[in-house]
């Protein structure tokens, strides 16, 4: 069964009460950096940050698909101060050329948005031997970030931005198999990726502000349920029909547009008032939409403990060791 889901001429429009993206401030002197820029919440995200004057690194898999985003963005606003970067986040080495380009190139960075992944996918192993959930939805922005750690700290007040998705409330990190090698399920394992990008978010401030790196935040933001291609994988198995046909009732009546669906990463990128290791996402019933405020993530999700172990195996894993941050 093939997921319907509503035009976006049929979604439930007009403005949400609250913080909009009238509220994004100046972003003029401001790089920003965005993993998945090239559809969906990514491209929407970038869309907001070049109208308000910040330059935006798109970084990008697919080079057709980015320079189609470009395109789409520049005629948008001809003005734009727009640049595109090739990176694989499930390849290690690409996270490695993509950080050289930038350094080769000069480009700063002030916001780095941890937005590109994957979904319920089949499973299938990386080039480095990872599962390619846990992978690309998080061992590939924990080597990103700790590689691009110097060039925000370059900056008074920069933001390192992870999405999440309201799946990390029934995610659990296998610690004894977090390559899903022994038992592997689609759902579970971006839950897993999912958890884990949250637990990281929070992690990663609670180790800037002991190191006293006061220049930066790590703020976390979910979209709710947004009309994007991600899920594109979860209805190609006939097995998952029954969850299909459930999204459907529910996308009917819930959800929101990329566009919507970006404001929690906005605010959590730009906002003068965002929090460090503070959740921003829809504020409406199961936070599935609605205006975009801090919220409660899932208690797991505040287990430094788990938290700790998760950061400790990803270095060990990605290699890229936060030196930065030693105290």
């Amino acid at each position: 069964m093939r997921l319907q889901l509503p035009h976006l001429a049929e979604l439930k429009r007009g403005p949400l009460p609250g913080w909009t993206v009238q509220d994004v401030p100046d972003q003029r002197g401001l790089s920003a950096v965005i993993t998945g820029a090239n559809s969906g919440i990514g491209l929407e995200t970038a869309r907001v940050l070049a109208r308000r004057g910040a330059r935006v690194i798109m970084a990008v898999r697919d080079p057709v698909k980015g320079e189609a985003a470009l395109a789409d963005l520049r005629h948008d606003n001809p003005d734009a101060d727009l640049a595109m970067g090739l990176l694989d986040l499930a390849d290690l080495s690409s996270v490695h050329r993509f950080v050289e380009w930038m350094k080769a190139e000069d480009l700063p960075v002030g916001i780095l948005i941890n937005n590109g992944g994957v979904m319920a996918v089949p499973r299938s192993t990386t080039v480095d031997g990872f599962e390619l959930q846990i992978a690309t939805n998080h061992l590939g922005h924990f080597a990103l970030t700790g590689l691009l750690l110097d060039r925000l700290l370059e900056h008074d007040d920069a933001r390192v931005v992870t999405v999440t998705s309201i799946a990390h409330r029934r995610g659990h990190i296998a610690f004894d198999d977090l390559m899903s090698t022994r038992s592997y399920g689609r759902q579970d394992a971006y839950r897993q990726s999912k958890l884990a990008n949250l637990l990281f978010a929070k992690e990663l401030q609670r180790r800037l502000r002991r190191a006293h790196k006061t220049g930066i935040q790590s703020v976390a933001a979910h979209p709710g349920l947004a009309h994007t291609n991600l899920a594109t994988h979860l209805t190609e198995d006939s097995r998952l029909s029954r969850v299909a046909r459930l999204a459907e009732g529910v996308a009917s009546r819930y959800i929101q547009s990329a566009a919507d669906g970006a404001l929690p990463i906005l605010r959590a990128a730009t906002d003068p008032l965002a929090e460090g290791g503070a959740l921003y996402g829809p504020a409406g019933r199961g936070q599935l939409r609605g205006p975009t405020i801090k919220v409660k993530p899932k208690a797991s999700a505040l287990e430094v403990h788990d938290a700790r172990a998760l950061w400790e195996r990803s270095v060990e894993l990605t290699r890229v060791p936060y030196t930065v941050l030693d105290w």
